[in-house]
């Protein structure tokens, strides 16, 4: 299986790439800047650290491409900053989003911010049994987080310090985790992994 990273100028690429390489066996792992070139692919990757703005920059040239491949079935997984592309607008800064899901992208309520360190999810109540490997914990870094309007697709959340967010976003071949899987540890990798073949079953 084909599996690509779309270089958006912010990824954690060098960890992601070779976490799915781990995961997802059989798998040949690509970094590509051209969007044009990582449509041609089995599994199309947003990963990012770092501002929305500055992605959705990056991102902007090839928006209607990329939105047209994945409206036409081409499974895509976002990664932090690649989970928050997929929604409309963040109030981080200007851009647009691919709007796959509906909502914001919007600062943490919290008092500490950003969120860095682990932090358990809860599944939701229709997720899927592997959603409970991130029960014991995975590792954040983020300041901002999406809030979808259909809460249907939203498989886990996260509750810090009153602000309850969504963790874990699927819809069809579409999926988002606003933390790391690849930075945490074992059940990290498992997540990742597991949502990978999901979303190309």
């Amino acid at each position: 299986m084909r599996v690509t990273l779309l270089d958006l100028g912010i990824g954690n690429l060098h960890s992601l790439g070779k976490a799915l390489a781990q995961v997802v066996p059989g798998s040949t792992v690509s970094v590509e800047t051209d969007a044009a070139r990582a449509l041609q692919t089995d599994l199309l990757v947003l990963p990012g650290v770092g501002a929305f703005s500055a992605a959705a920059a990056q991102l902007a040239p090839a928006r209607a491409k990329v939105r047209a491949a994945i409206d036409g079935g081409l499974p895509c997984l976002g990664i932090c900053i690649g989970m928050q592309l997929m929604f409309d607008a963040s109030d981080e800064g200007p851009g647009e989003g691919l709007s796959i899901f509906g909502g914001r992208v919007t600062r943490l309520t919290t008092a500490r911010a950003p969120h860095m360190g682990w932090s358990p999810i809860r599944p939701a109540a229709n997720a899927p049994a592997w959603v409970a490997r991130g029960v014991r914990g995975v590792y954040y870094a983020h300041s901002f987080a999406c809030r979808p309007e259909d809460p249907s697709v939203v498989l886990a959340t996260t509750d810090l310090e009153g602000d309850s967010f969504a963790a874990i976003v699927k819809k069809g071949r579409v999926g988002g985790c606003q933390f790391h899987p690849e930075k945490s540890s074992s059940d990290g990798l498992a997540l990742l992994g597991a949502i990978a073949r999901e979303l190309t079953s």
